[in-house]
């Protein structure tokens, strides 16, 4: 008992003070104070995957959960990223947009940070938390959504995307990177004029961003993640009864696909990217996923011209 007032004695002012700074970033943005970062750190590539003298068939932009804390940081130490590379050599990959920072400010390479996360790591989490219900409030969600399109931008162009090229930009989102992702697809058409595909993955979202100008959005799920259900349930927007919400106008316009990914779980030893885990044909979770990304993809790249795609 003693240890639980602690507890909440500790993170009871940490959430309080989290559910403030979570929206400086995107009212420092919008009010000018700060610019958002752009170079990377040394030996970090904007892009992996196809040659820069290679024109590849398609941008993907990764936008991993809310264990993104810098620029390397992955959920799982970058494997599926490097899965992708592997079984898709003709992609241009970019893994290091900061999806819960509008300034692209890495959390962990904050000094404040730095010793918050060898002392009280889980407050790295909640920060990041924090940020997915800033991105969907709709009093913030313009501005988020602006400054992490704008980051994302910046990113591809640096990666060597020209506009109005035609070349398909992938957005595969993890969990709560479904919030980035559905709201960047408008400041990417407007500064890119791109194909836009979105590929989510146990996405936690709330249903509210347009998705008029994305091409298609393909959700992976799993009976077993409870955690992509809880999102379904928790906002209205998700909802059927809510029919003018830019979700459901997706579906009824029929660019949504439902892709089953059991008995997969969000996290732990069975989840989506496990290496360990094993389906009956012998291949591990994560290449199971890594293969339904890719053939997504590919389908969208080879698709015959009449159908409006490249």
């Amino acid at each position: 008992m003693n240890d639980f007032l602690l507890w909440a004695c500790l993170l009871g002012p940490a959430l309080l003070a989290e559910a403030l700074l979570a929206r400086y970033e995107v009212l420092a943005y919008s009010a000018g104070w700060r610019a958002p970062a752009t170079e990377l750190p040394k030996g970090v590539p904007y892009a992996r995957g196809a040659a820069p003298d290679r024109l590849p068939d398609a941008y993907l932009v990764y936008l991993d959960g809310i264990g993104k804390r810098r620029v390397r940081d992955t959920r799982d130490g970058g494997q599926l990223v490097k899965a992708l590379i592997a079984g898709a050599p003709e992609l241009r990959v970019l893994g290091q947009v900061q999806p819960y920072s509008p300034l692209a400010d890495p959390l962990a390479d904050r000094p404040v940070w730095a010793w918050l996360r060898r002392h009280i790591g889980l407050l790295l989490f909640l920060h990041n938390v924090m940020q997915i219900f800033v991105a969907a409030d709709h009093r913030y969600r313009p501005l988020y959504n602006r400054a992490v399109g704008s980051q994302i931008a910046t990113q591809l162009r640096l990666a060597g995307y020209q506009p109005d090229s035609g070349i398909p930009i992938v957005l595969l989102s993890y969990s709560g990177g479904a919030q980035v992702a559905t709201g960047a697809v408008e400041e990417l058409h407007n500064q890119l004029r791109s194909p836009l595909l979105l590929i989510t993955l146990g996405g936690f979202h709330n249903g509210a961003n347009d998705l008029t100008h994305a091409e298609h959005v393909h959700r992976l799920t799993s009976a077993s993640d409870w955690i992509e259900r809880v999102g379904t349930w928790i906002f209205p927007q998700r909802w059927p009864l809510f029919r003018r919400s830019g979700w459901n106008r997706a579906g009824r316009a029929g660019k949504i696909t439902v892709h089953r990914l059991d008995p997969a779980t969000h996290l732990g030893t069975h989840s989506y990217i496990s290496p360990e885990a094993r389906l009956p044909d012998g291949r591990s979770y994560l290449d199971h996923t890594a293969d339904t990304v890719i053939a997504l993809i590919r389908a969208r790249c080879r698709a015959p011209r009449g159908d409006g795609r490249r």
